[in-house]
């Protein structure tokens, strides 16, 4: 598998390329993508193929990915949601966080993400998951992921609990 150059960011801010596995064995800051996919109040939630390097089984956002070193970060976000659910439709930028997370298997997320969401209707989009990726996807509520987190917080990616600790307001009400 050849190696994926990803941004990390040094102490001055300026960034510099580092193969992802690396970033996430020494722990090193670098640039990530979220992007959140709405259906009126529900979020489509993908639940991370097995054989993913880290967090495989467990649910997370819609898509949560990382630039190619010299992409650029709106581009990624487009070309992700095709890659791993087989769709596309308009995001927009809504901020930014970040986070470090123990992930498990010696890996550790430091990553300074950028936000994306996109409306769309679930009956006219239907997830068409890369099985390399996406084991399964389903749309719930604010309130029902943080049910399942409440009562099964294993089940669910580090990050998206953060996210739900955090950033309440992007989902609609």
């Amino acid at each position: 598998m050849p190696e994926i150059m990803i941004p990390a960011i040094a102490a001055d801010g300026s960034h510099y390329p580092v193969e992802k596995l690396d970033a996430h064995v020494r722990g090193n800051l670098h640039l990530a993508v979220s992007i959140f996919v709405f259906s009126g109040t529900k979020l489509l939630l993908q639940q991370r193929a097995l054989g993913k390097y880290h967090s495989g089984g467990l649910w997370a956002n819609t898509v949560c990915t990382h630039p190619n070193w010299g992409e650029d970060i709106a581009g990624c976000a487009g070309r992700r949601i095709v890659e791993e659910l087989g769709f596309s439709i308009p995001l927009k930028h809504a901020g930014e966080i970040k986070y470090s997370a123990d992930v498990g298997s010696g890996l550790t997320e430091n990553e300074h993400v950028h936000l994306f969401v996109g409306h769309t209707d679930a009956e006219q989009v239907l997830p068409d998951p890369d099985p390399a990726e996406v084991m399964a996807t389903r749309w719930l509520t604010y309130n029902e992921i943080c049910d399942g987190i409440a009562r099964n917080p294993d089940q669910f990616t580090p990050w998206l609990r953060i996210y739900i600790r955090q950033l309440s307001q992007l989902f609609p009400v």
